[in-house]
């Protein structure tokens, strides 16, 4: 076989990385992180708000879980467009740019965000609502879809190969904080304004925020990408654009299995996220505020989680760490639906700590062992389309399937929904180990 079919059927540990660069892993980790923020901070303000707000402003003609299945439904729109984004300016990077796709997928990723600040309501304007919402919606997903700007792969790249684990979770670090900034934002909004404040103008005020901290995050990833040193460490690795059915006709496997790994740990994503504050909402006393805070004390555990993973990672490898997250997952599943379904705010609150520990330690490796699975002359597109899978079939139906089946069966086929994608990762992972024996 040849040395390029052996390096594409390379492992999760075994990634054709190299140590000879001559950068320094921290000089690219500030930017990722700010970037990675940025787009998960406009990513939650909408999903907080599409149980809080949108359901009662967009739908308000159904009963409160029909309206939030709904708004879940609209929810979903982003990780459809996903992958067309990643199409569409991953064509503009070729043609173009780094900085021109990255500067364009911004633009429209906050933009949607700015814009849904000021859409009128169902009681308004009618059908319109919800049309915009889900119009603008879309828009975020082609803008997620085109913010992918290598930097990460490159920081992996040029990581040393004792601390690559370590390195790999930095990105993900930024999922934490902008979950912070998110429900912190929230939080204080609900606590502070009454109801019919809160639902008139307060919502809207995260959704201003977005232009600040993309307008930042922009010009941290700009102040890299648009230089000639890291222009010419990105030719050095290879980390250029591929056509996206190239990259796919020639690593069909590794794309299919890449998008499987991180089953478990994107369906958890939403299961200790969205999906529990709309649960909290529709079926229990536990005031949303309160709830909240729960939250955003989780995501600090899951904060902790990510930097854990690092560790693990680098003495135990990459496969196994994940591995041993997807079993605690598969565990956890069994006592979810007590602890979500219990009587009191400490079983709920045990939920959310305990799930994002769970989903910290899964997440902090999850995205790069996707990017590891490609050799480096297809990673940079690989990494990006295999993560659009990945997301959209294991995280993007996630709230609206999982509230449809509370609703419908009772929460214990929560927790087996959340088993089931962690038999998924498992039998991906074991999978995985029998394309490094093809040589």
């Amino acid at each position: 076989m040849s040395e390029t079919a052996q390096q594409a059927t390379t492992g999760l540990d075994d990634a054709p990385e190299t140590d000879d660069l001559d950068i320094s892993p921290g000089k690219i980790a500030f930017p990722v992180v700010m970037g990675r923020t940025s787009e998960f901070f406009d990513f939650f303000v909408y999903g907080i708000a599409a149980v809080l707000v949108f359901p009662y402003l967009f739908f308000p003609d159904s009963d409160p879980v029909q309206a939030t299945l709904k708004s879940f439904a609209v929810f979903s729109l982003a990780f459809i467009a996903r992958p067309i984004g990643s199409i569409i300016f991953m064509a503009i990077d070729r043609n173009f740019s780094r900085a021109a796709k990255l500067i364009g997928a911004l633009f429209l990723l906050c933009g949607s965000t700015m814009a849904i600040a000021f859409l009128p309501s169902y009681a308004q304007v009618g059908m319109l609502a919800p049309v915009l919402l889900a119009v603008f919606r879309f828009g975020q997903g082609l803008g997620w879809g085109g913010a992918w700007d290598g930097l990460p792969s490159l920081l992996s790249l040029s990581a040393p190969r004792e601390r690559r684990g370590w390195y790999a979770m930095v990105p993900q670090l930024g999922a934490a904080l902008g979950f912070m900034l998110a429900c912190g934002m929230f939080y204080v909004f609900t606590r502070a304004l009454g109801q019919e404040d809160f639902m008139a103008w307060g919502w809207r005020f995260p959704f201003f925020v977005a232009l600040a901290l993309n307008v930042v995050a922009l010009f941290a990833r700009l102040r890299l990408v648009a230089t000639p040193e890291f222009k010419r460490l990105f030719d050095e690795k290879e980390l250029q654009p591929r056509r996206v059915i190239e990259t796919i006709r020639t690593h069909p496997r590794q794309v299919f299995v890449g998008a499987l790994i991180p089953l478990a740990t994107y369906a958890m994503f939403h299961l200790v996220t969205i999906f529990p504050l709309s649960w909290t909402t529709l079926y229990t006393d536990h005031d949303a505020a309160d709830f909240l805070g729960s939250l955003f004390l989780g995501s600090v555990v899951g904060g902790l989680g990510i930097m854990l993973s690092g560790i693990l990672a680098d003495r135990v490898g990459r496969r196994g760490q994940l591995a041993i997250a997807a079993v605690l997952i598969a565990i956890f599943s069994f006592f979810a639906a007590p602890l979500l379904g219990s009587d009191t705010t400490g079983g709920r609150t045990t939920y959310v700590i305990v799930g994002f520990a769970l989903l910290g330690l899964s997440l902090g490796q999850a995205s790069n062992a996707i990017a590891s699975r490609f050799e480096s002359i297809y990673r940079y597109t690989g990494a990006a389309v295999t993560s659009d899978i990945a997301w959209l079939v294991g995280a993007g139906f996630a709230p609206l399937v999982a509230l449809w089946l509370c609703s419908q069966f009772g929460l214990a086929y929560v927790g087996y929904y959340l088993l089931s994608g962690a038999v998924v990762t498992l039998a991906a992972l074991a999978f995985s180990r029998t394309l490094e024996t093809v040589r």
